[in-house]
């Protein structure tokens, strides 16, 4: 299991999601009206202009400053917020409340004095543990909401409701809730001569020599433990048994849930997956310290709950990332 000094970088969420307010208007009408209310923004694109995959990437950024601490989320009043969706993140100990906003597309983003837009990609890990939590939040809902603005069922167009948790058919007035794709992501291990090592595999999208764990998403009717090992088989060919549970991680990209996992080479398995892995290699812990050292090997980067299985695997930091 996962320590928590290895928390996983976007699970490391602070502030209460105070779930029993999101129907409270008059709470919500109070706490947007309040001055101390901050207000995390996400931007939009244009999906004719400039496609799906710039609209993901739109509005996984909010501007962000860095001092001497390290960087922080920056925050808007909500005098001061952009139009757009807005949905509830919650509240801190001290009461305040933070709000998201997806910004109309073409609003521009609000200026604040040496602050930049960032991704949630590039600072999810260096942030503290609210600031991560939040941004995680806010992507997920953006991406949530902007995706789901018609029924499921019959098509009509569906509202926000829930302080942005919900949407509604405007037809029926059937309720639909955010939906979270469960994935497992697990490092493969064996003992070879006396040695242990560990199994990575290169993906043919990625530039050459980046190596990472496995991953899948979970299919119907089927349990986490029988997704590691089917997808095990399918990408690599090899058969794992005892898979342990790690933890896991929001991976808001648009909506996966991470949930990680170690697992024990037993032998050789059918590979019906030939597109997935491109390359997957053993590791001993000097080799593998060795390579990403020399630079042969990029390793994930450290916001991914892949990056936190190698390392607990290795037993200590590594050098260098994606």
């Amino acid at each position: 299991m996962l320590s928590s000094d290895e928390t996983p970088a976007l699970s490391r969420g602070t502030i209460d999601p105070v779930g029993h307010r999101r129907g409270d208007q008059a709470w919500l009408e109070k706490a947007w009206a309040d001055p101390d209310t901050r207000v995390v923004v996400l931007q939009d694109a244009d999906p004719a202009a400039e496609g799906w995959r710039a609209r993901l990437d739109r509005r996984s950024r909010a501007l962000v400053a860095a001092d001497d601490s390290g960087p922080r989320l920056v925050f808007s009043p909500p005098a001061q917020a952009p139009e757009g969706e807005r949905f509830l993140l919650g509240v801190d100990d001290s009461g305040r409340a933070y709000f998201g906003v997806l910004a109309a597309e073409a609003e521009p983003p609000p200026a604040a004095p040496g602050a930049e837009p960032a991704s949630l990609r590039e600072v999810g890990a260096l942030l503290g543990d609210r600031d991560s939590g939040l941004f995680t939040r806010a992507v997920a809902l953006a991406h949530w909401n902007a995706t789901h603005r018609f029924c499921p069922a019959c098509g009509a167009p569906a509202r926000s409701a829930g302080a942005g948790h919900l949407r509604v058919c405007t037809r029926e007035g059937t309720e639909h809730y955010p939906r979270t794709d469960p994935a497992v992501i697990m490092l493969v291990h064996r003992e070879s001569g006396g040695v242990q090592e560990c199994l990575l595999g290169h993906n043919p999208r990625w530039p050459q020599g980046r190596y990472s764990v496995l991953a899948g998403f979970v299919e119907p009717g089927e349990s986490l433990e029988q997704a590691v090992v089917r997808e095990v088989a399918e990408e690599v060919g090899v058969a794992v048994a005892d898979p342990v549970y790690q933890g896991s991680q929001p991976w808001p990209f648009p909506r996966s849930l991470m949930l990680g996992y170690t697992a024990r080479a037993v032998g050789p398995a059918k590979r019906t997956d030939d597109q997935e892995i491109s390359d997957s290699r053993w590791f001993s812990r000097p080799a593998l310290r060795e390579a990403v050292e020399s630079g042969e090997v990029l390793l994930p980067g450290s916001v991914s709950i892949a990056r936190k299985l190698i390392e607990h695997w290795y037993g200590g930091r590594l050098p260098g990332e994606w």
